[in-house]
């Protein structure tokens, strides 16, 4: 068995960029791939072929190995909700939460699952890339960890280090890691890589050897900033962007961004098309008065996202969208947030409360503790879809009389108010369908271009292992997968 593991110098380097790319690189040299990360946090997750949820990046990277996403890929989930507590998501199911007073406790106790799902993807390939969580530096976390050396030691993985030069300070990056690391921690370290370079690499070539020299470590290659990565789903955090001038003519999409925001890649189909400027509203700004749809995301803690909505003004900005014939989307989360009342009676979220809604949907949610997680498809708008469902909570009442969709098997999803400018679902991954999306651009006087997301993005990764199969040594890399860590660690 075959496996490297990319670990970062600090959070967002890009490790899950390239590990996706190097999914889709190596096949061309005749290995099976299969990816897997042993714990990840994030409120960006998908459904899974077994009827579970792994982070969104792992779902990518599993396209980049044209496999179907499975829970083993991604054995531990741990998604941030209210009150410093994070929802465990182990093998792809819920199994309570985490929070600071038993977080490393809870995740060392969990590095026996972690091995048995590897153990089962190793069996099923030539070569597993492994992806790492955060940085091996943060030493304060190495008790109980799982995520970084603490499984490619008791995996015997070697691992190779990844550095952004984008957010500058790349050698102290490189170099610092091995001096705070554990001498045989360190040990299993077998090289860099540095990523995010914009320019001519020569203008580095210095820096790149003073690297090697004061590591120890050999480089694997110089990594260009990669234009196509916008293209694919992030994970981690909502990517701004300096907003265009909507005086150019373009429908504006306006997103608020709460702080526990969801599956909030459901929205980036929405950038392939002309005629939108989608807005991510950071805290602390207006919802545009010019925005002709506000949608309302989905959210690992309704409630507490509600409640945020409401010391931001964005609920006044809301109603006073619709007095001027806007129209609103909720997804998930959000469309609880559009009804008259959230309810959590046991306590899933906090402390058991009940908070009136945005009352723009004559409907009523109770959060309970059976997590729905199921693909779906069906029609909505008039157009087809295809996309999935993961939620808490049982929604009812007068509004569901007008459905948003309904599914292939004849169930009814969502709610439309009377006057159709008011629309919620469950559904996630809705406007990747073209279909759908132009269903919905068509309401709001648009003409949505046609492109299928799902191809843009496969080709984007095709376009991204091109760029890594020229600017990496991925040679050296299978042969330093291939000689694992026998002779330490």
């Amino acid at each position: 068995m075959t496996a490297l593991m990319l670990q970062g110098t600090g959070s967002d380097v890009g490790k899950s960029v390239l590990v996706a790319g190097l999914c889709r690189a190596l096949p061309t040299r005749g290995l099976r791939v299969m990816r897997f990360k042993p714990q990840n946090m994030s409120n960006n997750a998908a459904v899974t072929v077994d009827g579970g949820e792994i982070g969104r990046a792992q779902a990518l990277q599993a396209l980049a190995c044209r496999v179907p996403p499975h829970s083993d890929m991604n054995p531990v989930l741990l998604k941030p909700q209210a009150d410093m507590t994070s929802q465990l998501v182990v093998h792809g199911r819920v199994r309570g939460t985490l929070g600071a007073d038993n977080f490393r406790m809870g995740r060392g106790a969990l590095l026996g699952e972690v091995l048995e799902s590897f153990a089962r993807l190793r069996g099923q390939c030539d070569m597993v890339m492994v992806e790492g969580a955060g940085s091996p530096a943060e030493i304060n976390l190495r008790a109980g960890d799982i995520a970084n050396m603490g499984f490619a030691r008791a995996a015997r993985v070697p691992v190779v280090l990844v550095g952004d030069i984008d957010r500058g300070g790349v050698i102290a990056a490189v170099v610092g890691t091995k001096t705070v690391l554990d001498p045989a921690d360190a040990a299993t370290i077998r090289g860099f890589i540095i990523n995010k370079f914009r320019g001519d690499p020569a203008l580095f070539a210095d820096g790149y050897r003073q690297i090697e020299e004061l590591s120890g470590w050999p480089g694997f290659g110089l990594v260009p900033w990669l234009p196509s990565a916008a293209l694919l789903p992030s994970e981690d955090a909502v990517r701004l962007e300096r907003p265009s001038d909507p005086a150019d003519g373009r429908l504006v999409i306006a997103c608020p961004i709460l702080p526990r925001i969801s599956n909030f890649d459901d929205l980036d189909p929405l950038k392939l098309e002309p005629a939108v400027e989608l807005v991510m509203v950071p805290p602390g700004r207006s919802i545009p008065a010019e925005a002709t749809l506000v949608v309302l995301p989905g959210s690992k803690a309704s409630l507490a996202d509600l409640a945020f909505l409401r010391t931001q003004g964005w609920d006044i900005d809301i109603a006073a969208h619709r007095r001027r014939g806007g129209m609103v989307l909720g997804l998930c989360g959000g469309y609880q947030m559009l009804g008259r009342s959230i309810a959590d009676p046991l306590g899933l979220e906090g402390p058991p409360t009940t908070a009136a809604g945005l009352d723009l949907l004559d409907l009523d949610t109770v959060l309970t503790p059976e997590k729905t997680l199921r693909p779906v498809a069906g029609e909505a708008l008039g157009a087809s879809f295809h996309g999935y469902e993961m939620h808490l909570g049982e929604t009812s009442g007068p509004g569901l009389a007008r459905p948003f969709a309904r599914f292939a098997d004849g169930r009814p999803d969502g709610a439309i108010s009377p006057d159709g400018r008011v629309l919620g679902t469950y559904v996630h991954g809705l406007l990747a369908d073209p279909a759908q999306r132009a269903a919905l651009l068509a309401r709001l006087g648009a003409t949505a271009v046609g492109t299928d997301y799902e191809t843009a993005v496969d080709q984007a990764l095709d376009r991204i292992a091109e760029d890594l199969e020229r600017h990496l040594d991925i040679d050296a890399l299978i042969r330093v997968a291939r000689e694992g860590l026998a002779a330490s660690g």
